[in-house]
């Protein structure tokens, strides 16, 4: 592991440590490297607290965990906060979304929209759709944290 990767891994279980343990969460951490910085990964037996209402707190807590980190790191990679395996499946769930009105666009010509998605959730979708060929992807021109993103095909 990098010196730089070795810090972030520091910041990242020091900041998540100082967030949850005042709330009385047992828990253990571990990190594993990701491709925009590291994945830190919460086992606890309080994990449906941790999680909130279709990941609500744990994108709060991770939120919290790289403000916390870029506090001590301006020029920080990004932490993503995973807890009981909750961020991965709801992500590939969300890529399989995507991935299926990419193709029903493909077959009928009818663009679609996506649901309202943070950021993060865009920067996947966008980055998913843009291997398949003939379809663009554009996210609505608001100030609105939640946006949804317009499939459409390409002639």
């Amino acid at each position: 592991m990098s010196a730089s990767a070795d810090r972030l891994t520091t910041l990242a279980t020091e900041a998540a440590t100082a967030l949850l343990t005042p709330l009385g969460f047992s828990f253990t951490l571990q990190t594993e490297p990701y491709e925009e910085g590291i994945s830190l990964l919460i086992d606890s037996p309080d994990a449906r607290f941790l999680i909130g209402d279709e990941g609500d707190r744990l994108d709060d807590l991770q939120y919290m965990v790289n403000r916390l980190v870029q506090a001590s790191w301006a020029e920080a990679p990004r932490v993503r906060v995973d807890c009981d395996s909750y961020r991965a499946r709801a992500e590939a769930k969300l890529l399989r979304r995507a991935r299926s009105r990419a193709e029903r666009v493909l077959k009928t010509g009818t663009p679609l929209l996506m649901e309202k998605l943070n950021a993060y959730q865009r920067r996947l979708v966008h980055n998913e759709l843009a291997t398949i060929p003939g379809i663009a992807t554009s996210s609505e021109e608001t100030d609105s944290r939640f946006k949804r993103i317009t499939i459409s095909r390409v002639n």
